[in-house]
């Protein structure tokens, strides 16, 4: 698994290692004895132990088996793809399309009663229009995927949308005014983009926020982030796709949500704020 800066994913690869040292304790077995069983190199059992590296499915099998305990490889391996799953570079994620990606993120979408999302340079998914989606993942799809799915994950985004408008859900969307003027997909797309926002932002349970560019030299620059309820922060970073789901981070992401919502303006002001927008598009 690549290595990330996040203690969400360090954590669970120590989580996973802990368990794999306990089993080599309770079987009463010392590092280069565990090593002399699976035929390894003794440093391969410290590293794996102290989580400097994670093990595959066959070391966890190997592992189990050489502990006597290989009724519990299973959940073992169940607990590394979870960890994997935590972190996974665009090139793993899409190396079959853009709409595999779209469609695997569905039942989260489904299962979120709470969104809050924070975009510095797009308008937020689910609040795109499908022209500006187009644009959005044309780029995506130039710079880093050989296969052209795009109409199919376009689609795929589209009917997500639907969540906005079944059940009892609530969205906060957060931009930076720069997004409302970032040119993307030429000037009927921009302009038929921002009138939807003026749409979107009048539904009862859309509240919709800009952060004017007043703010941007007084704080210090953040990523864009989705937060779903309480549970889980998504992040999309420039070599891979970020989940987060210790209550520490989540909570330090809920915060830099609140400064931003500080930030914001919303209402009368954001829909000024857009609406120039779409006069300098004249």
């Amino acid at each position: 698994m690549a290595a990330s800066s996040s203690s969400s994913v360090q954590a669970a690869r120590q989580a996973l290692a802990d368990r794999l040292r306990e089993l080599c304790r309770d079987a009463g077995l010392e590092g280069k004895q565990l090593a002399a069983l699976c035929g390894w190199h003794p440093s391969k059992v410290s590293r794996i132990s102290t989580a400097k590296t994670a093990p595959s499915a066959d070391d966890i099998r190997a592992w189990c088996r050489a502990c006597g305990a290989d009724g519990q490889a299973a959940d073992l391996i169940a607990s590394l793809r979870a960890v994997e799953g935590m972190w996974v570079q665009w090139h793993r994620m899409e190396r079959t399309g853009l709409r595999r990606a779209q469609e695997s993120v569905l039942p989260l979408y489904e299962r979120t009663q709470r969104f809050r999302a924070y975009s510095p340079n797009f308008v937020p998914g689910l609040i795109q229009t499908s022209e500006y989606t187009e644009a959005v993942l044309r780029a995506v799809q130039r710079r880093r995927v050989t296969i052209d799915d795009v109409a199919d994950a376009v689609a795929i985004r589209m009917e997500r949308q639907r969540v906005l408008f079944e059940g009892s859900r609530r969205f906060a969307f957060l931009m930076e005014e720069s997004a409302l003027r970032n040119s993307l997909g030429g000037t009927e797309v921009q302009h038929g983009q921002l009138e939807h926002l003026l749409s979107v932002g009048r539904l009862a349970n859309i509240s919709v926020g800009v952060v004017p560019d007043s703010h941007v030299r007084t704080r210090m620059p953040v990523e864009g982030f989705w937060i779903y309820d309480k549970a889980q922060v998504n992040v999309e970073l420039v070599s891979g796709y970020l989940t987060i789901t210790q209550p520490t981070e989540v909570s330090a992401y809920a915060d830099a949500f609140a400064t931003l919502a500080d930030m914001a303006v919303y209402g009368s002001k954001a829909r000024r704020l857009i609406a120039a927008a779409i006069d300098s598009l004249r």
